[in-house]
């Protein structure tokens, strides 16, 4: 566990510090651990995010504020920095589809005229800002490197959403304070409350996977790529099976291809006309040498795994409908797990430690939402340490995503004498119990 640092000198609520207190000998050795009392919008591990922050927040004060993105059934927002370029996505916890100030109404009405067709009721109610973190999390500690960057932030902007009687209480403070320094000067907070949400650096260049797997069906992926685009294929399998994501589809996550772009002509096309009439032989020998081909862009690709809000659930989806990942269906489903994936996360999620060090990791991530409920997280864990020993020994079978997915839906359960502790085990049978959930869904295709 993290043991704070020690520290002697703190500011209290009102900004007053140690030394102008009566009694300095009241004040705590250590700092508390609350989210009250820590800074957020503060990574000292990651100075080039906190960067983004900074410029995020230093836009906001200049006036180019977050633009709302109209797709989606939540409230998110393009940020950008002073110059007007996007530089992420943030998604605040209470504009989530069923969170209290979500500004658009259809999943209001979804929840209030059909509530047991809609939502999912094996998620935890308003807790995707974590899922996207913890998804960005699993990505760097597998080393997948397909997740945008996620961390949690507070930010505040009058684009955000907020209750007219919020803002109401904020233009009478403001008032008070222009007029009324003294009195002002008292209040806890003049402007809005800041929200606390995920924020995903923004990538550039790609577009919805749905859009280029419709067009290398039609026109074919070179082969100098296709390789490349199954390892990334594979990455993203990896991700959403280990966090076991309800929500994906071929339109939430990215593709960014570059053709092969030709920069000036070979010179065996150089004076066409008055090669007419000349050896076709010598044309092609001279299209052969190297240099010619230099001229020559290759091709590349890359995948974003996007959208992660869906993910964690603490039990497997028994009600109505399975959520099953649309990336099944597509065709590179259907080739075994390359030798490199292998050698890639097989040595992590066969070790122990790394499991329970990443479930440590997560735990601290989910801690900092005041709703956290242990109970319930041990149960998110359960079922995903469930699909990481499917995922190994599928590796290990030489089996492909599309036979990864059909296999049953496992549960590990942590053996009640162990539940919230740290101990490292040295094996799954040492302190924990195999269960395979037998209830299914009603629809398995939706």
């Amino acid at each position: 566990p993290l043991v704070p640092e020690v520290v002697f000198v703190s500011s209290t609520s009102n900004g007053c510090t140690i030394e102008c207190r009566a009694n300095g000998e009241r004040e705590p050795l250590l700092p508390r651990m609350d989210p009250v009392s820590q800074p957020y919008n503060h990574f000292p591990d990651d100075p080039a995010f906190s960067e983004v922050i900074r410029q995020a927040e230093l836009a906001i004060d200049n006036g180019v504020l977050p633009q709302r993105i109209y797709q989606g059934s939540s409230g998110s927002y393009f940020v950008k920095n002073p110059a007007g370029k996007i530089i992420g996505v943030f998604k605040p916890k209470d504009e989530e589809p069923y969170g209290r100030f979500n500004p658009k109404w259809t999943k209001w009405m979804h929840k209030l005229c059909c509530p047991c067709c809609f939502g999912r009721a094996c998620l935890i109610p308003n807790q995707g800002y974590l899922s996207e973190a913890g998804a960005s999390l699993v990505d760097q500690k597998l080393n997948l490197r397909i997740v945008p960057k996620t961390k949690i932030v507070k930010l505040v902007s009058e684009s955000f959403y907020y209750p007219r009687i919020a803002r109401g209480t904020s233009q009478f403070k403001h008032a008070v304070n222009n007029h009324f320094p003294t009195v002002g000067k008292h209040f806890n907070r003049l402007g809005l409350r800041p929200k606390v949400g995920s924020f995903q650096l923004y990538v550039e260049g790609y577009r919805d996977a749905d859009y280029w797997l419709r067009r290398f069906e039609v026109e074919g992926m070179p082969p100098s790529i296709q390789e490349k685009f199954q390892r990334q294929f594979e990455r993203l399998v990896i991700l959403d099976y280990i966090t076991r994501n309800t929500d994906r589809s071929n339109d939430n996550w990215l593709i960014k291809y570059t053709p092969p772009v030709v920069r000036s002509q070979p010179r065996g096309n150089s004076g066409a006309a008055a090669a007419a009439g000349g050896d076709a032989s010598n044309k092609e020998e001279e299209m052969r040498e190297p240099t010619d081909w230099e001229c020559v862009d290759k091709p590349d690709i890359s995948i974003a795994a996007i959208d992660n809000g869906l993910a964690f659930p603490f039990k497997h989806p028994d009600s109505w409908r399975a959520y099953p990942y649309h990336w099944a269906w597509i065709p590179q489903a259907k080739i075994p797990f390359s030798q490199e994936i292998k050698d890639l996360v097989l040595p992590l999620i066969d070790d122990m430690n790394f499991i329970e060090d990443l479930i440590d990791d997560l735990r601290t991530l989910f801690k900092q939402d005041k709703g956290f409920d242990g109970h319930l997280f041990e149960r998110q864990m359960s079922v995903m340490h469930g699909q990481i020993l499917n995922l190994s020994q599928a590796l290990k079978d030489g089996n492909s995503p599309m036979q990864l997915v059909q296999k049953p839906s496992i549960i590990m359960k942590r053996s009640s004498a162990r539940v919230g502790t740290t101990s490292r085990f040295k094996s799954f049978s040492d302190a924990f119990t195999e269960n395979i959930q037998s209830k299914s869904p009603f629809f398995s295709w939706c």
